[in-house]
């Protein structure tokens, strides 16, 4: 958004977790914003699992992929902040947001929808031996390699589901139709502590469940408790000898996640956190809770199940809506009769509404085509990343096009480089020892006593709208600089333009980008100890940053590549070109939260192995791109180099975006000294766009004699830089400076 057209926030929605009902939230959103209000998605991980889907992917009917919801593109086409960490806690009375690693975020309006784990957990053995349904990802994650664990053999394996349940009773007719299907038979036993199986369903649904039970051989064992988990055995209450279970699968019901957030909320009789049949928090003001995670007082019957969920999407949306206009709020009235649907396997199913049962392909061609066309409405991207066909596109809702942040809004080279030589050379000062008559990542000043003093400064607009990420990866970025020169940063300045706003919020986003600051710099031993705020129309963060060598070394510059050194990257490309796709709702949340953990990760480590092996020549990739780098390490040392594409690491969807034609705003701007650059003829496409994209916090390009080039890798890869490859060569000067090559 331009900072002209940019209505200031006045108050802050935080939403806790992607469940049914908030992902409701988030689409309502994006199609009708409350102008003045920032929205906050706190997530532990990107993707939201459809919990009614989850009997299907067991079955063999879905892809894990199919039963997912990225919430990251979802919440940046709803214009919201998203914030990839856990949340550990709520503090209703001081109204914050408790997250793990960073400080608290402030909320006027907040909404918990976190969902559940399940009960029983805590007996002995259980949490070793048993497989649990939720958290639901957890689940789907482990079961491939669960099942892939059973035994073989003539004798089939003994499989027991634990709760009798809407979910135990189809996981155990789903697990039996996807081993049956791969020529597994199996010994299937249902064990639940209530009268009969699906207790609160109707008596012929229950009836039909049976039956179908008898028919494929599974066995029901009801008023029956576990009370404990063992290798390939699980034990029920009253009972000496235990029943044999290769794999045991936990599905007894909902119980509170344990992630302390209602640690200082009203819980209901069983944990959950009570709230009102307006969703609000019972005594907590501007505080709301949602779905599994929620009991509703004097509502003790509603069962925690998806469809729930999911009708109290509009509910809670329209309540926000009120609570910020300071109307009335309105009443949530759960359904006492709902059409049942249950995964039977075999593309089968049962369904029961109104007394009225029924079973067979047509009630399971019901079923999938209920919940795809639930899902359909929040796939903003399909399986491979690109825009889904029927969701509406950022042009189609009014989303402005946006000048990217980061490194991404450096002034162009050329236009740096002119307008440097027209200051003239500076005045001869015997201190410098590398300055602007030879520009370097950092300058190298001579001190009395005969050490070395480097210094620098880097800043840049915000990339994301989350200033302790601003904060910290700008702290990152800041120090790349001395370590590429094989220093040890020591003191830093900060530099923050905070946007126009009111004294609070202009407080608090000072204080994040500070702490995000100060993750950087703490754990490295760098003191910040000083610095300079503005106001000014967007957050800006910049930092000076100054550092001394080790003992008796000189900075490794950029001028030492001599012909037949190793070229060796330390980390992946793309952040320019994700960073862009993230503005518009394009990239997918695990290629964000991927990026996010490099951005977030300084060089220190990468610089000692570069000093170790022998570095000739070092410097950072940022801004310019790998072609520009690469090009003043060479010109700097009189030499040229032949680089092979298929060797460059990338982000995760960097190549895919590209593909697409997406691109950071300072993309051709580095793409303009194409002409100047040698390609082999089959050297373009996405991989060769790569070379110009430009990087915020990147890795490494360090120029190494060959005979070390692969123990440097090896131990970049053991110091945390899995994606360090070897990119190239040095060559003795020629005309054609770089040639990249396909491979």
């Amino acid at each position: 958004m331009n900072a002209a057209n940019r209505v200031e926030p006045v108050r802050d929605l935080v939403l806790v977790g992607a469940g049914h009902a908030h992902v409701q939230v988030l689409r309502r959103w994006m199609m009708a914003p409350v102008p003045g209000v920032r929205l906050t998605l706190v997530l532990d991980r990107p993707e939201a699992v459809y919990s009614g889907m989850v009997p299907g992917f067991v079955a063999g009917d879905y892809g894990a992929g199919e039963l997912e919801i990225d919430a990251v593109p979802l919440a940046r086409r709803a214009r919201a902040r998203v914030v990839l960490v856990r949340a550990v806690g709520v503090d209703p009375a001081a109204r914050r947001v408790e997250v793990e690693g960073r400080p608290p975020l402030p909320y006027d309006l907040a909404s918990l929808d976190v969902g559940s784990t399940v009960r029983g957990l805590d007996l002995p053995g259980v949490a070793e031996h048993a497989l649990a349904t939720r958290p639901i990802r957890g689940f789907v994650d482990a079961l491939e390699a669960r099942l892939a664990d059973l035994p073989g053999g003539e004798a089939p394996p003994h499989v027991c589901v634990v709760g009798g349940g809407a979910a135990g009773v189809e996981l155990c007719f789903t697990l039996d139709a996807r081993l049956r299907a791969q020529g597994r038979p199996v010994r299937l036993t249902l064990v639940c502590d209530t009268a009969e199986v699906l207790p609160g369903h109707g008596r012929r649904l229950v009836q039909r469940a049976r039956s179908e039970a008898e028919t494929r051989g599974v066995r029901v064992v009801c008023g029956a408790r576990a009370e404990r988990a063992g290798k390939g055995e699980l034990f029920l209450e009253g009972e000496r000898e235990p029943l044999a279970a290769d794999l045991v699968v936990w599905a007894t019901g909902a119980a509170p996640v344990a992630l302390g957030l209602d640690s200082r909320l009203p819980r209901s009789a069983a944990g959950f956190v009570r709230v009102r049949d307006t969703l609000e928090v019972e005594g907590c003001p501007g505080l709301f809770a949602v779905g599994d995670c929620a009991g509703i007082s004097g509502r003790d019957w509603v069962p925690k199940a998806g469809v729930y969920a999911v009708r109290q999407g509009p509910v809670l949306d329209a309540n926000l809506r009120r609570a910020l206009a300071g109307r009335a709020l309105r009443r949530y009235r759960p359904q006492t009769d709902f059409l049942a649907l249950l995964n039977l396997g075999n593309r089968r199913a049962l369904g029961e509404k109104r007394g009225v049962v029924a079973a067979g392909p047509v009630v399971w061609k019901l079923k999938d085509w209920i919940d795809r066309r639930f899902m359909r409405r929040f796939h903003v991207l399909d399986a491979a990343g690109a825009p889904a066909p029927d969701f509406p596109t950022p042009e189609s809702m009014g989303m402005e096009a946006m000048d990217c942040g980061g490194c991404a809004a450096k002034l162009g080279a050329t236009s740096l480089d002119a307008a440097l030589r027209r200051l003239g050379p500076p005045p001869a000062d015997e201190s410098v020892l590398v300055g602007l008559a030879e520009p370097d990542d950092a300058a190298a000043l001579a001190l009395p006593g005969g050490s070395v003093l480097l210094a620098t400064i880097d800043g840049f607009r915000a990339f994301c709208d989350d200033p302790w990420l601003v904060g910290r990866v700008a702290a990152v970025n800041a120090l790349g600089d001395v370590f590429a020169k094989g220093g040890r940063p020591r003191h830093a300045l900060a530099l923050v333009t905070v946007p126009d706003e009111r004294a609070r919020a202009g407080e608090e986003t000072l204080h994040q980008v500070l702490a995000g600051v100060r993750a950087a710099l703490d754990p490295l031993g760098v003191s910040l100890v000083g610095g300079h705020t503005t106001r000014g129309p967007e957050l800006f963060v910049g930092l000076s940053v100054t550092g001394d060598l080790p003992a008796g070394k000189g900075p490794l510059s950029l001028d030492g590549a001599r012909a037949g050194d190793v070229l060796v990257l330390t980390r992946p490309l793309g952040s320019g070109v994700l960073l862009a796709a993230d503005m518009q709702g394009l990239a997918r949340g695990a290629w964000v939260r991927d990026l996010h953990a490099s951005l977030v990760r300084s060089n220190q480590r990468a610089a000692a192995v570069a000093r170790s092996s022998g570095a000739t020549a070092s410097t950072d990739v940022s801004g310019f791109g790998l072609a520009g780098h690469l090009a003043e390490l060479l010109r700097a040392s009189g030499a040229s180099a032949r680089v092979r594409l298929d060797a460059l690491p990338d982000f995760a969807g960097a190549l895919a975006l590209l593909e697409r034609g997406v691109r950071s705003t300072y993309h051709e701007q580095n793409a303009s000294r194409r002409d100047a650059i040698a390609f082999a003829p089959t050297a373009s496409g996405p991989r060769a766009e790569l070379l110009f994209d430009p990087q915020t916090a990147g890795g490494l390009l360090i120029a190494l004699p060959p005979e070390r080039a692969a123990g440097a890798l090896a131990a970049l890869r053991e110091a945390g830089e899995p994606a360090a490859a070897r990119i190239g060569e040095v060559t003795a000067s020629s005309g054609e400076g770089v040639v990249f090559s396909a491979e």
